[in-house]
């Protein structure tokens, strides 16, 4: 399998950073193109179902989270752009494994590049692992990256 479309999931934490280099290497090596996605977890704001309406003031806390993260994405894109001119920016609002894998499927992508954060025991437990539901439910390949992933550069 050549994958022609990557995604780059990213939480905007350092552990990412390892796999965006991963992301960009495979782009290199086989001419694929980037789509780089951030969920927003629904769940962390407070608000666990946004099936319904968005209550006013939700509404406000969700617009200054999007502004946030669309600065994000927007930095994150500027660095891809560096090596690739095909790179593409996504936000989604929800459950994050759930959304990366409905993503993939509905933008027909051939690999899914994360990092993990590497919590073993009881953080593992209470926070879980948005990796590991994306390796469970994706019907892609998913490249998980650790965090302090080598990346062949020198400092």
């Amino acid at each position: 399998m050549i994958p022609r479309r990557i995604l780059f999931c990213t939480d905007f934490s350092e552990n990412s950073r390892p796999a965006l280099q991963c992301a960009l290497d495979y782009a290199k090596a086989f001419g694929a193109d980037v789509a780089v996605l951030h969920v927003i977890n629904s769940v962390q704001i407070g608000y666990p179902s946004l099936a319904e309406p968005v209550p006013v003031d939700i509404k406000s806390v969700l617009d200054d989270i999007q502004e946030s993260v669309d600065k994000g994405l927007q930095l994150v894109a500027d660095d891809c752009r560096h090596v690739l001119a095909d790179v593409t920016t996504h936000t989604r609002i929800g459950t994050p494994g759930f959304e990366i894998a409905a993503f993939a499927d509905e933008n027909s992508i051939d690999l899914i590049v994360m990092g993990t954060h590497g919590w073993t025991g009881l953080k593992h437990i209470i926070m879980g692992s948005t990796a590991e539901n994306v390796v469970r439910t994706a019907n892609c390949p998913v490249l998980t990256v650790k965090p302090g992933r080598r990346t062949g550069k020198k400092p």
